[in-house]
């Protein structure tokens, strides 16, 4: 995956935060740390968007369609 460089303005109490976790050897950069961050933090919303849209759905509605589904499809169903 291809880098592209930003300039990006923070406080410098975070600032020396994220250097000490680069003098640590948490993370081998700025860079590394900032990505990382990033990355942690979208992921997070991704799954409280999903989590959003899960709460919106009906929990019995769900279960009509899926036993809908289950009816239909049982008749072609061998007997064991």
């Amino acid at each position: 995956m291809s880098a592209a460089k930003v300039a990006i303005s923070m406080e410098s109490a975070l600032l020396s935060r994220i250097d000490a976790l680069v003098t640590k050897n948490v993370f081998r950069s700025r860079s590394e740390a900032i990505q990382s961050a990033v990355s942690e933090k979208l992921e997070r919303l991704d799954r409280s968007r999903l989590a959003r849209e899960c709460a919106k759905l009906s929990r019995k509605e769900e279960q009509e369609l899926a036993d809908t589904g289950l009816a239909a499809d049982f008749k072609e169903w061998p007997e064991y």
